[in-house]
């Protein structure tokens, strides 16, 4: 009887921290270059009443342990990297990767950092940087004259100035690909390090490999869709409420043993 009420117990826990994951898709369902992120469970190891015993020549045995389980645990979270749709926005700072890359920054404090948000600024000083104020690396600086910019598909970045018939190479943006893009952590302000589950990094030219394509004057939006999310809020609740039902039952139980004479 108490097993039943721990084991319900790690399922309402469990269930509690998806619905924490759900709602933090959901929030950010506005968020340029935000990807989704999925909870996995693992089962914890059963009670073994006895074990499974070989077959005698006589017959008999036990092709089959008797066991029971003892709940749920929390695994890992998966993040989904699908494409996310492409909204136009006209704004020539404006930059989505059509491919799996990253855009690499550098934070404040000199660590670099990862990003699939493309809605770039120009600070103070004519730096490129990102919405947070992190500078594009390699470094990009936009001349205080220039009277357009143009971001061609493999990162080139040209700027228009008074006097030019040609425009001038300001730089260009590289993306990096990682092995296992999953196993970057989240440093939030839209930011993603890399740790030793991602593999190192690897810099690429816009167009190589599986960086993908830049498109000047697109977002891309987050992979979050709002209906498959709330199909899983809702399996969720219905989950969370099947787990307390065993434990009201269990309780009830216990109680009625408690009431025999």
């Amino acid at each position: 009887m108490m097993r039943s009420l721990f084991t319900a117990a790690t399922g309402m826990e469990a269930q509690q921290l998806k619905m924490d994951v759900i709602s933090n898709n959901l929030a950010n369902a506005s968020t340029v270059g935000f990807k989704r992120v999925r909870l996995e469970f693992e089962d914890l190891l059963a009670d073994q009443l006895h074990a499974a015993a070989p077959a005698e020549a006589e017959g008999g045995g036990d092709p089959s342990p008797l066991e029971v389980g003892l709940g749920v645990r929390t695994a890992s979270t998966t993040r989904s990297f699908a494409q996310g749709d492409m909204l136009g926005t006209q704004n020539p700072l404006d930059v989505a990767i059509q491919g799996s890359g990253f855009f690499r920054v550098q934070r404040p404090n000199g660590d670099v950092a990862y990003t699939r948000a493309g809605n770039f600024r120009v600070d103070s000083v004519g730096r490129l940087t990102t919405a947070h104020g992190e500078l594009i690396d390699p470094p990009i600086s936009i001349p205080t004259d220039a009277t357009a910019i143009t971001i061609q598909q493999d990162g080139t970045v040209l700027a228009s100035l008074p006097g030019q018939q040609a425009p001038q190479a300001l730089g260009a943006l590289t993306l990096t690909v990682f092995q296992n893009p999953s196993g970057l952590q989240s440093a939030g302000d839209n930011l993603l390090l890399p740790s030793a589950a991602s593999g190192a990094a690897q810099e690429l030219t816009p167009g190589q490999g599986s960086a993908g394509n830049l498109a000047q004057g697109f977002l891309e939006s987050a992979n979050v869709t709002a209906v498959q999310e709330m199909i899983d809020m809702i399996s969720t609740q219905r989950a969370y409420e099947l787990n307390s039902k065993v434990i009201q039952t269990a309780d009830q139980m216990l109680q009625r043993l408690t009431n025999l004479r």
